[in-house]
């Protein structure tokens, strides 16, 4: 059966769990950073790793369901795959042209062009989805003309980053279709799997080495897997079935200050002075799209 949200606050264990999923999402952007391993391939081995963790748990527990996806289903499962690859192949490079604050801020934009997605399905979008999109959107601009007086580098990656955000919003609208009768298992390894392939692909054609790495970017590896794409996304799903999702999102949009400090402590990555209040202002914005918005699924990470 697919998981079903409930609306609520969260308790005390609840708390705890977002904060350690928090915590492990807010570890991407560094990891990534860090690491001296071409961008493609990094999203590649993140979400080929992930799904050698998944398939063996989805064959043991969900056959019968995988055996039983209609063929709607399994091609909206790939079709979210496929947006998820297109995220990885543009947000994952931005981290290696732009800082860390800079990438995970314009990344999380994803609510604006989830809005814009639903606006143009013919959804009902309120003013206040407008206002807060506007608001988001100048603290963007101010974001960027941070970066530019850095370099058109940074410039350039502050643009994969938006549109990795635009992919992201893509992935989740849909996987939220696919979870209306999928469970989170069954859709995030078929997802991850697919994900993984089109990667693979990519990554061949486009000559990058996919091997031969210090044991120390090995380890950045694993621990990016295990962190944001396992543990953080999981114990969001857990979390999710008895807390608010707009409680969720507002929660989740604390992972740009969380990158940021990591960055800085262990990446001597300082943000420009004038960086600190257009990320403020970028984060006000989303808190008003999310606060407003009426979709059910909450905007999860996929960093």
């Amino acid at each position: 059966m697919p998981d079903t949200p409930r609306s609520g606050a969260p308790g005390r264990s609840d708390a705890l769990l977002i904060v350690v999923a928090l915590s492990a999402v807010s570890t991407s952007g560094p990891l990534i950073a860090a690491a001296a391993v071409p961008a493609m391939a990094i999203s590649f081995w993140r979400n080929a790793m992930a799904s050698g963790v998944l398939l063996p748990v989805a064959l043991a527990t969900r056959r019968a369901e995988l055996r039983g996806l209609s063929r709607k289903e399994l091609r909206t499962a790939l079709l979210a795959g496929t947006f998820l690859a297109l995220h990885f192949a543009t947000w994952i490079p931005s981290l290696t042209m732009t800082s860390v604050v800079s990438a995970t801020a314009l990344v999380a934009t994803q609510p604006i062009w989830a809005a814009l997605i639903a606006r143009a399905r013919g959804e009902e979008v309120g003013r206040q989805v407008w206002l807060g999109i506007g608001v988001a959107m100048a603290g963007a601009l101010l974001l960027a003309g941070t970066d530019l007086n850095v370099s058109g580098r940074a410039l350039g990656g502050d643009a994969l980053a938006v549109v990795g955000g635009m992919f992201a919003a893509a992935y989740m609208t849909a996987g939220s279709e696919v979870r209306r009768s999928v469970s989170t298992t069954t859709y995030t390894t078929l997802c991850y799997s697919s994900t993984a392939l089109i990667l693979l692909v990519v990554c061949l054609v486009g000559g990058q080495d996919l091997g031969g790495y210090e044991a120390d970017d090995w380890a950045k590896l694993i621990a990016l897997t295990a962190g944001a794409q396992l543990l953080g996304h999981s114990l969001f799903n857990v979390v999710l079935r008895r807390v608010s999702p707009t409680l969720l999102s507002l929660a989740i949009l604390m992972e740009i200050p969380g990158a940021a400090l990591i960055a800085a402590v262990f990446l001597d990555q300082t943000p420009p002075l004038l960086a600190v209040p257009a990320a403020v202002l970028l984060i006000a914005g989303l808190v008003i799209v999310v606060r407003a918005g009426t979709r059910v699924e909450p905007s999860l990470p996929v960093e």
